[in-house]
């Protein structure tokens, strides 16, 4: 795990009162909280990412593969919470806050869940090779806990990355492209599809 990855979740999960237990698995590195089941954690309300590259379309794009995704995995009843939704800015719902307990209970009452799961695109590059760098974390309403948190960046051009998006394919996740693998490192839609894949398989890992 690079050695910057591992500070930043650590402080993050300090500041929540967290102790860090870090996963290091292909294909990402991730926390998941050891005193917390995800299965109980009942609704979470995904808030839509926030941007930080050039491409205002993304945030939207890579929340809404998210989501998806999410679904599929059914561990939790979801809601999204679009960037432009007034609730957003009432709440104070930026992934760089430290949220007080007043905060969270204000959060649980308004949004009628018990967890946000929030971050940020901090960079994105559709060419000349598919690029996305993301930051999340699950954050537990009731005690302000993190729950989960992932930060990483996922680049078309990594032997790796390549290897597991021939793989995503070619196993038929989904069908109707498979054997045209190469298609999830050269369209960025089908890249945040793989990427949001990824992201999501992290939280059913450990259960």
């Amino acid at each position: 795990m690079n050695i910057i990855r591992i500070i930043t979740l650590l402080l993050v999960a300090l500041a929540s009162g967290c102790q860090l237990q870090s996963y290091s698995q292909e294909p990402t590195d991730y926390y998941l909280n050891p005193d917390k089941n995800l299965a109980d954690v009942g609704r979470i309300t995904l808030v839509e990412l926030e941007n930080n590259s050039s491409y205002p379309k993304i945030s939207a794009d890579t929340t809404n593969a998210i989501f998806q995704e999410l679904q599929k995995k059914q561990i939790f009843g979801l809601t999204v919470l679009k960037r432009s939704d007034p609730m957003v800015a009432n709440l104070q719902l930026n992934s760089s806050t430290i949220f007080t307990l007043e905060q969270l209970s204000a959060m649980k009452k308004t949004l009628c869940c018990n967890a946000i799961l929030i971050g940020t695109v901090t960079d994105f590059k559709p060419y000349p090779h598919t690029s996305i760098g993301l930051r999340l974390k699950l954050i537990d309403l009731t005690d302000g806990q993190m729950l989960w948190a992932i930060e990483q960046i996922w680049d078309g051009r990594d032997v790796a990355t390549k290897k597991r998006i021939d793989n995503y394919y070619n196993q038929g996740l989904i069908e109707s492209f498979k054997r045209q693998d190469k298609l999830g490192s050269i369209s960025p839609l089908k890249f945040i599809r793989f990427v949001s894949y990824e992201i999501t398989d992290t939280f059913v890992a450990k259960q």
